[in-house]
């Protein structure tokens, strides 16, 4: 019998021994091929850089995954207590794998597989983070092995806070959020510190099936689901029976996180993407979470992006109409295959509809989203065709609705253009918009279409002649001139707008009615060499050929770069460049980019109750002059009042601009700007081609500008330019620049340098005075 019980000991002791062996064995085969654990330690989750306006609003979110970072100490503890209570329980006193909790598994398991139901997991969130961190999804016993020694190791390695940061910041919890206060942002717009324990249960509730438990898609199934975790919550002594009754009763409040991804705003936030990830590279971008403050103010974008639209299409429907979409065989599923491309609904809330019924004085039609709708006559009055002539039964369009079931008929413009709204003393761009909508072209027409700008460089010529002896009063020559251009060339022959000539006529109603070949006098008495120079040194042109046509605005720029330019008559002659990045900073709020030009000088020494003023130095390089820069913004109001832009004048705001119009009216703009505003409007075809007959800047470019400033601009915005020093203010004929006489009716307040007047009198120079009248005659 003793050598019975000896041989059962000795065979038990060497199987356990075999057994342990073999484990031993397995473990060590495993261990030499799991991946390195290490980097966790300091390991921080991709986290999206978000992009603010200047006002602080949240206004893009770059990222792969929506995810924000948030330490250990500043998760609550009842978001910890609950997603403790759904996945682990023991988490604090396991060593990575829960025995009992795999002994437990194991015999429901059993249980499930003769009832045929699903398996229960026994994963510990240290065994999650493995999974998701260093291994894949496989569903095999080779993976549940090095998740176990995984855990163990990771451990050793890591404290239990440090792997549960890593755990909450990384887990997916649908709706495309990663980490608890994304999700805290995406399913109740509300910062984790916020969360109560039935809000913080749906949370925990969401890891075991993402898409399964989404409230957004089944709201009865994750409310069941968020009461199991209440009631691991009251079971494990985080809640008592009073406060568990209490939350399983209240319904599930959804909100999202109100997103200002405005279609607004889309042109400019992919210059500021485009911008940062040259200067960091996507992969940082992307995954580093920067700040990105931005000048963007979404007020002013808003009604820039408006009046841009109302622009295009105004000039658009001046031409008719065009046809609709297509046409189709209505049946009750016609909006089934169409092409996505055509969905505007979400951009510029027109939306595709199908024609149903055309009458004499409305048309029936169905929208994409099955709604019934009448199209009235007043609505289609644009198109300048009678019902019968313009819609048939099945014609796919584009609408908008007005209200109730009235729609009106709309087409996409074939035109587009662009809009610049700047501050003039810093270059922040406050508004801008690349064309018609984003959607349908994100070709960016402010900062990537290069243009002709035509008459609205002519200031810059006239700015360089100031700078150069010539006043206000100058005579320049308006009559015909005949160029050479080179050998084998044709002899150039400049012509006014209209092709009328009007003789001897001053600096000032040259720039104000736009004169060709008064500019052309000019930059050539100046030489085309300094010209070309002057506009390089302003960043409107990058290598201008010099040609004596580049005066009238022959050589391309963009939109951003001309308004930026004309900047420079707002701010007293100093050369701002474009900035749509006011400063970046990392994920601990370090500055790693700071745009801003300027410092405080005196902000140490002052008191904020006390009556000092902050004296504010920048780095801005000076151009021009100050007293040239406000003589060029003059004949700027002049232009406003007497010239090309006269259309303005019922504003009755203190503004200056210019208007520019290419050969063939192939290009529209107009540069404007208040005391505090500069904007810049350009309008055209991507494809260059005429736009028409009278469609000159005036027409079409200035009527987007004027809406704009109607709508952004109070009157008591509008201030008067400031008239700098050394600048002596006479009343005088605007078409000689002679002294008015008392008994003179039409008359103007001329802005001269004061050194270039005595007693009352203006001096030209001998350059510049070529008889005894001062007419200036360059041929």
């Amino acid at each position: 019998m003793t050598n019975i019980f000896k041989n059962i000991f000795i065979a038990f002791v060497c199987l356990l021994l075999i057994v342990s062996i073999s484990i031993l064995v397995v473990l060590w085969t495993f261990s030499n091929n799991i991946p390195d654990y290490k980097f966790l330690k300091n390991y921080k989750p991709p986290v999206s850089s978000k992009m603010y306006s200047g006002n602080g609003d949240l206004v893009a979110d770059f990222s792969k995954e929506k995810r924000i970072f948030v330490p250990y100490e500043a998760i609550p503890q009842n978001v910890i207590n609950a997603f403790l209570s759904a996945e682990d329980k023991n988490f604090f006193t396991h060593p990575g794998v829960d025995a009992k909790g795999v002994l437990r598994a194991t015999i429901n398991n059993i249980q499930n597989i003769m009832t045929s139901k699903r398996l229960e997991g026994a994963s510990t969130i240290t065994q999650q983070v493995a999974k998701n961190f260093l291994l894949t999804n496989e569903i095999s016993l080779n993976r549940k092995l090095k998740e176990a020694i995984l855990a163990f190791r990771i451990e050793r390695a890591l404290n239990k806070e440090r792997i549960l940061e890593l755990y909450l910041n990384q887990i997916y919890l649908g709706s495309g959020a990663y980490g608890v206060a994304a999700a805290s942002l995406e399913y109740f717009d509300k910062s984790i510190k916020e969360l109560d324990y039935a809000e913080s249960a749906l949370l925990a509730a969401l890891p075991k099936a993402p898409s399964r438990y989404n409230p957004y898609k089944n709201l009865d199934l994750a409310k069941f689901r968020r009461n199991l975790v209440l009631k691991n919550l009251l079971d494990n002594n985080f809640l008592n029976l009073k406060e568990y009754k209490e939350y399983i009763k209240q319904n599930i409040k959804l909100k999202k996180t109100k997103k200002v991804f405005l279609e607004d705003a889309q042109y400019y936030i992919e210059d500021v993407r485009k911008n940062i990830i040259e200067k960091l590279t996507y992969e940082k971008v992307y995954k580093q979470g920067y700040n990105i403050n931005t000048p963007i103010n979404l007020e002013l974008q808003k009604i820039a992006t408006e009046s841009l639209r109302n622009g295009l299409e105004a000039y658009d429907q001046r031409k008719g109409w065009r046809g609709p979409i297509s046409n189709i065989k209505y049946k009750d599923n016609w909006n089934e295959n169409l092409d996505k491309k055509f969905d505007l609904e979400n951009s510029i809330n027109w939306q595709i509809a199908i024609v149903k019924k055309v009458n004499q004085f409305n048309a029936l039609i169905e929208t994409e989203n099955n709604l019934k709708g009448i199209i009235n006559y007043k609505d289609i009055s644009w198109t300048r065709k009678e019902f019968k002539d313009l819609l048939k039964i099945g014609d796919i369009i584009y609408v908008k609705k007005l209200k109730n079931n009235l729609y009106s008929l709309k087409q996409l413009p074939e035109i587009n253009g662009g809009i610049v709204v700047m501050n003039p003393y810093t270059g922040r761009v406050i508004a801008l918009s690349g064309g018609f909508s984003f959607k349908n072209s994100e070709f960016n027409r402010a900062s990537q279409a290069l243009r002709q700008p035509g008459s609205a460089f002519k200031p810059f010529v006239y700015a360089l002649a100031l700078e150069n002896q010539f006043t206000p009063s100058s005579l320049v020559l308006d009559a015909p001139l005949v160029l050479d251009q080179g050998i084998d060339l044709k002899k150039w022959k400049p012509e006014n707008y209209g092709k009328k000539f009007y003789g001897p006529s001053t600096l000032r109603v040259g720039l104000e009615k736009s004169r060709n070949l008064m500019t052309v006098r000019i930059a050539q008495n100046l030489g085309v060499d300094k010209v070309a120079s002057f506009s390089k040194k302003l960043n409107i042109y990058n290598d201008p050929q010099e040609l004596l046509s580049i005066s009238l605005g022959s050589a391309e720029t963009t939109l951003l770069n001309l308004t930026s330019a004309y900047s420079s008559f707002v701010n007293g002659g100093k050369l701002i460049y474009p900035v749509i990045i006011d400063r970046i900073q990392d994920s601990e709020g370090n500055t790693i980019i700071n745009n801003e030009n300027r410092k405080c000088i005196n902000c140490d020494k002052i008191s904020f109750t006390g009556e000092d003023y902050p004296e504010i130095e920048d780095n801005y390089k000076r151009v021009i002059s100050e007293q040239t820069a406000y003589q060029v913004t003059s004949f700027l109001e002049g232009v406003i009042k007497r010239g090309t832009g006269k259309k303005l004048r019922d504003l009755k705001l203190n503004l200056a601009g210019k208007t520019g119009t290419t050969n063939e009216n192939t290009d529209a703009w107009f540069i404007g700007y208040t005391s505090n505003l500069v904007i810049g409007v350009y309008v055209g075809m991507d494809n260059p081609k005429p736009l028409g007959k009278y469609e000159t800047g005036s027409k079409a470019a200035l009527p987007i500008f004027k809406e704009f400033i109607k709508k952004a601009v109070k009157k008591s915005d509008s201030r008067p330019f400031k008239v700098p020093e050394k600048i002596t203010l006479m009343v005088v004929d605007p078409l000689t620049g002679e002294k008015a006489k008392f008994t003179s009716k039409n008359t103007i307040i001329e802005a001269y340098k004061s050194k270039n007047v005595i007693d009352g009198k203006v001096l030209y120079s001998d350059n510049n005075r070529l008889d005894l009248n001062n007419i200036l005659k360059f041929y």
